[in-house]
């Protein structure tokens, strides 16, 4: 296992080297400004899109506005937002989280190119169904020449979409929170069985389809991020003298990296510092991967732009506001300085910090509701790149890839695949940048016609 460890980290090293950061991050600054903060200008009228006011039933797609938003943030709202979070902050200090709402701010016109395209780009599969995402808008709108980077994008996503790090962190809470303070002891029998309760329980869902896994997300992910948003608001209510104090950190260790632990990269800790913020920022929100995509690119819409609105605003809720509150939970309840946890276990150590007795149960429940919820959004993701590379009637075999993973995942240590899926996650972000990149052009001209018809619209008596 020390040697698969140490594997898997030079593979997430490798593969976060500078040449992505710029891709990631100076291609997002890219589109931002490329696009004039047009975007930005108008989430008033995504939030309206959001609410159904310009839906149409029968413009092509499988699924609402609102369920393909959900059916996304079902998979960044995750662990992603707990451990990912909680991971950064053990190992960068407050400032990792400054870091973190940039790679946000990016992402969000990162999110609104790529979804754009995938409706701009919807591709048909081998059973002629309209799909979206990274492989359909490369092979449609760069041609088939461009193919290998829609095979690239598919294979790494199939990877990548495998639900190994929320088994595993999943199974950590269970243990944490459940198990050992009961007295009952953890062993690979114990991860077994948790490990054959989630296969159970996933497989009911994913082998459902889109429709069934978008009709769970769309009634999960509110409520579960209302949960979460009231159970942190009591934190920092409870320890509200320090609130002030850790926001101001936030911004002044972002620039001194007072608190990084590791190798110097880029020339000093403050490199190693941003490469954390933006990594974890990446994992949280998935901006520039090309996951969001293929949801986005299920939408029932023949207006690509509205869908890049709408998108946009997943970096805003997952990141700058859930992310956000899991940061100031751990930072002012002190337990980042005064245990070694990290991941999830360090998330429960702040709620049991500010709610005695019943906080780490209270966090049990959003856990196993993010981790449910971002299981279900994964298997919709695989199976359509397993579908791009080996047809539609096959699509189904990636359910027993998919399931299998969660077995190896409930029994391997979190590092190893925080540090594989990081790996795979830069793999599938280089063809989904260089082809947005690419195709930022035609979205430029999709957007300033779609906000010329919309003012005509406006302005009708």
């Amino acid at each position: 296992m020390k040697i698969l460890d140490d594997i898997l980290k030079q593979f997430s090293d490798l593969a976060w080297g500078l040449p992505l950061l710029i891709l990631l991050i100076g291609g997002g600054l890219y589109l931002l400004i490329r696009s004039q903060f047009l975007p930005f200008r108008y989430l008033g009228h995504a939030l309206n899109v959001l609410k159904g006011k310009y839906d149409d039933p029968n413009d092509s797609g499988q699924i609402s506005h609102f369920q393909a938003l959900t059916t996304a943030l079902s998979s960044t709202i995750g662990m992603g937002n707990i451990a990912g979070v909680a991971l950064a902050i053990s190992i960068g200090g407050p400032g990792a989280m400054f870091w973190m709402w940039v790679s946000a701010i990016v992402g969000m016109a990162t999110k609104f190119f790529t979804s754009t395209l995938a409706i701009m780009y919807r591709g048909k599969d081998s059973n002629g169904e309209i799909q979206g995402g990274p492989m359909y808008f490369i092979t449609e709108g760069l041609g088939r020449k461009w193919k290998f980077l829609a095979v690239m994008f598919s294979v790494f996503g199939m990877l990548g979409a495998l639900p190994v790090v929320n088994v595993n962190q999943l199974k950590q809470a269970i243990n944490d929170i459940i198990l050992i303070p009961n007295g009952v002891e953890v062993s690979l029998m114990s991860n077994l069985i948790i490990a054959a309760v989630l296969v159970i329980f996933t497989s009911i869902v994913i082998l459902g389809g889109l429709k069934r896994i978008s009709t769970i997300a769309s009634k999960l992910v509110p409520s579960m991020v209302s949960l979460y948003f009231v159970l942190v608001l009591i934190i920092l209510g409870i320890n509200n003298a320090e609130v002030p104090k850790y926001f101001i950190m936030i911004f002044t260790d972002a620039f001194d990296a007072n608190y990084i632990k590791g190798d110097a990269v880029f020339g000093g800790v403050l490199g190693t510092l941003v490469l954390l913020g933006i990594k974890r920022g990446a994992f949280s929100n998935e901006a520039g991967i090309g996951t969001a995509p293929m949801a986005h690119g299920a939408a029932k819409t023949d207006e690509p732009v509205r869908e890049g609105l709408v998108a946009m605003l997943g970096p805003v809720i997952d990141t700058l506001i859930v992310c956000t509150l899991t940061a100031l939970a751990i930072l002012v309840t002190g337990v980042w300085q005064t245990t070694s946890n990290n991941g999830v276990s360090l998330t429960a150590s702040a709620f049991e910090n500010a709610i005695p007795g019943i906080g780490q149960y209270l966090l049990m429940i959003c856990v196993f509701i993010f981790s449910i919820s971002s299981l279900f959004s994964y298997a919709y993701y695989g199976s359509k790149c397993m579908s791009f590379l080996i047809g539609a009637d096959k699509k189904h075999y990636y359910n027993y890839l998919y399931i299998s993973s969660i077995v190896v995942a409930a029994t391997t240590k979190f590092e190893a695949m925080i540090n594989f899926i990081d790996g795979v996650f830069a793999l599938m972000a280089i063809p989904t940048m260089t082809a947005t990149l690419i195709l930022a052009p035609k979205v430029i001209e999709a957007l300033k016609a779609y906000i010329k018809r919309l003012n005509k619209n406006e302005n009708k008596p």
